[in-house]
């Protein structure tokens, strides 16, 4: 039986920079840590050209991404072009040897992996647009602005809510969640939506880091049922990181909490009314989360099966929406918006909130997805495994995960881990989902959570902006590290 899966599987593993100076600084034999199978079906190409061409091309195309603030190049196109690049050379090489089919069932693996995360990420924006075209968050924001909240409460609201509701839904859900509402508010204030995107996308991965639902590499490690010497890492097991995922969170914050405008949020302070449905809608987006995760949980599905489900709920409402948008009970019309035109139809189609979705955003992840998974098929992974687990130290390596992460999505960084399964306590399989979840705040392309959130505030939430708050993440970073070391010593 030949091993394509299990090679396909590292495919995913991501390479950083500091990765490819490790690459150029040492001399290691490439070819002892080749990834192979007994028939010779795969091929190592880590000291190969086109290994090193790949590495370049990877590495040039993060870097366009990184300045599409000065370039106003969108990051999905420089990655994408690059995916091609990396994987037709792939496909080049393979088919000079004679193995046809080998590069082929490895792509289409990496294809597999993007269509469940795109269309993850696609109905959960297809309900934010949908509670957006209803005034759901500008009823919110009118609300908090009657309240009289200042910006530096405000901060603090978002952030509480992004902690708490990441472990119950998602952290890239609740993330554009609450994106959307930090962008009612501050209106026109680019600086508060910079600082209170920020604190959101901290938050929400520092909450999805202490819950196997709040982020995919937490789930990823549940569900894998790992032993120990302490017993399984089970679903109450990720609850001891709670202390350190709240400090991870509160650090920077607290820092941050300085800079924020010391004004209250501009705009009228009219009583907006949310639309017909918009409630139930929001509704119906609690259930999708609910389905998700319970396909997931009890059916042992992908949760985009739940989350597609979902959209159905939202197909079916729209379509009685449409065809109840004439008038109430009453024989009036029952949409504000169109008060005093009886008859007018107030349409609803969902496919116009699919069509509003952010595609830059899913086309950047399909780029990523297959960039790194051709860098992994090429032959990186037992390298990095090497260099980590052995050379430097499973602590050391665990740390390291997590900045790793920041440079790339943790998805892969953790499908890596999973795949090398180093012989590890329970503290460390707890450090390593700690670091792979939160380590993505470093930068703003390190998580699901901000990349979705660089194009859901284009031009306010940016990745420079992000950066400028790096060191007050990083120290809050560090301090989670400490403090599990601290408060869980005994599961080491």
């Amino acid at each position: 039986m030949h091993k394509y899966k299990l090679n396909t599987m590292n495919a995913s593993l991501p390479l950083s920079i500091k990765l490819l100076l490790i690459l150029l600084l040492q001399t290691i034999s490439f070819s002892a840590f080749a990834a192979s199978t007994n028939d010779g079906e795969t091929m190592d190409l880590t000291g190969h050209t086109i290994g090193f061409l790949s590495i370049g091309i990877f590495i040039f195309a993060y870097a366009l991404v990184m300045a599409e603030e000065f370039t106003h190049l969108r990051k999905s196109k420089p990655v994408i072009l690059a995916a091609g690049i990396i994987w037709a050379m792939i496909g080049y090489i393979y088919a000079s040897n004679g193995l046809t089919h080998a590069a082929e069932v490895a792509v289409r693996h990496n294809l597999l992996e993007y269509a469940e995360l795109m269309l993850f990420l696609l109905v959960a924006m297809t309900y934010i647009n949908a509670m957006d075209e209803r005034s759901v968050f500008e009823a919110l924001r009118s609300w908090l602005v009657r309240k009289g909240f200042s910006f530096h409460q405000l901060f603090w609201i978002t952030g509480v809510l992004a902690f708490f509701i990441s472990p119950v839904a998602d952290n890239l859900t609740t993330a554009l969640l609450m994106c959307a509402v930090v962008m009612a508010v501050g209106g026109t204030n680019n600086k508060f939506i910079l600082i209170g995107c920020i604190n959101i996308v901290v938050a929400a991965n520092a909450g999805g880091a202490f819950s196997p639902f709040g982020d995919i590499t937490t789930l990823m490690v549940w569900q894998k049922g790992i032993e120990t010497s302490l017993g399984t890492v089970d679903f109450w097991a990720f609850f001891a990181l709670f202390i350190p995922s709240l400090v991870n969170w509160l650090i920077p914050a607290a820092l941050m909490h300085f800079a924020i405008p010391k004004e209250n949020p501009t705009g009228a302070s009219d009583n907006i009314r949310m639309k017909r449905g918009a409630k139930r809608i929001v509704i119906l987006f609690l259930f999708t989360i609910v389905t998700a995760v319970s396909f997931h949980n009890f059916f042992y599905l992908p949760p985009v099966i739940g989350m597609l489900t979902g959209l159905g709920y939202l197909q079916v409402f729209g379509y009685y929406l449409k065809k109840t948008a004439y008038k109430d009970h009453h024989g009036k019309v029952d949409d504000p918006e169109h008060e005093g035109q009886f008859g007018t139809p107030v349409a609803f189609d969902v496919f116009n909130k699919i069509a509003r979705a952010e595609w830059d955003t899913l086309l950047f992840f399909y780029g990523v997805v297959l960039c790194v998974g051709g860098l992994g098929f090429i032959g990186y992974l037992s390298l990095v495994s090497q260099a980590m687990y052995i050379d430097w130290g499973v602590t050391e390596a665990n740390i390291s995960v997590g900045i790793l992460s920041a440079i790339v999505d943790n998805i892969p960084v953790m499908f890596a881990v999973l795949t090398m399964m180093p012989d590890m306590s329970m503290g460390q399989w707890l450090l390593v989902t700690l670091t792979a979840g939160v380590g993505g705040s470093l930068l703003s392309i390190g998580s699901a959570a901000g990349v979705a959130l660089m194009g859901q505030a284009r031009g306010k939430y940016t990745f420079f902006g992000h950066l400028k708050w790096a060191p007050a993440i990083a120290l809050g970073y560090a301090a989670s590290i400490m403090t599990h070391l601290w408060i869980n010593s005994h599961l080491f």
